[in-house]
């Protein structure tokens, strides 16, 4: 199986790829793990992957161009173009039963976030499956796509001494989500920013994001609601 990570910090992978079932799978021919430097795309001249958002608020998001451009390179480096997989915590839960269907895939291209996240128009034009490891935040998207990893391999025929080790895992928690980001440029590939996030009304952007959010959330509670039965009366969920 063949993983492509696509991240702004490829050397976080250096060390984890070297240790444990994962170097001797990755010895023994059954994975391969690559990672390339979304950085190494963009066309700006101060080599910037990421701007302010449009409507205004903290942080900065990560632009389409180079993300874009980095997963059509990545793709094109083999037969399979791959799953494209976006870790945001706006995806749904990873759990056991979603590994499992990950584990079908021959390669997984790992998309990898930072700061507040994509302008949504990578989302909209990918088309990726998203994945959430829980109701929290990371500092980007690296630890998540190591999760993946490590859960994913543990079903390739051979990684494991036993390969009845594997355990089942879900859990789901209603939460929250963020609304849609958007950056520079207002139009992109003939998707333009909403109107309201350029109308400088601060109280029509904050209701519109209010909006997407819960719409979000409770678009993404209906999914989650349905992956897990509940537990058995006087017992314990078992953990993750």
């Amino acid at each position: 199986m063949r993983f492509d990570v696509l991240t702004l910090f490829p050397g976080i992978f250096e060390s984890y790829v070297g240790q444990s079932l994962l170097a001797d799978a990755i010895a023994a021919g059954s994975v391969q793990v690559n990672t390339w430097n979304i950085r190494d795309w963009t066309l700006n001249k101060h080599d910037r992957v990421d701007d302010r958002p449009f409507g205004g608020g903290p942080g900065m998001v990560l632009m389409a161009q180079p993300v874009l451009d980095a997963v059509g390179a990545v793709q094109a480096k083999a037969e399979s173009p791959g799953t494209v997989v976006m870790l945001t915590p706006a995806g749904e839960r990873l759990t056991q039963r979603v590994v499992e269907e990950l584990a079908r895939e021959p390669r997984l291209l790992l998309l990898c976030g930072r700061y507040e996240g994509f302008d949504d128009r990578i989302r909209q034009t990918l088309s990726p499956r998203e994945l959430s490891i829980g109701d929290f935040v990371c500092n980007g998207g690296e630890v998540p796509a190591m999760v993946v990893i490590d859960a994913v391999i543990r079903l390739i025929p051979g990684v494991l001494g036993d390969e009845q080790s594997a355990a089942d895992e879900s859990h789901s928690e209603p939460g929250r989500l963020e609304y849609p980001q958007f950056t520079r440029p207002r139009s992109f590939r003939g998707l333009d920013v909403p109107d309201v996030l350029l109308s400088g009304n601060h109280a029509a952007v904050a209701k519109w994001r209010r909006e997407q959010s819960e719409r979000r959330s409770q678009t993404n509670n209906e999914r989650r609601a349905g992956d897990v039965s509940p537990p058995v009366s006087g017992t314990t969920p078992p953990g993750d």
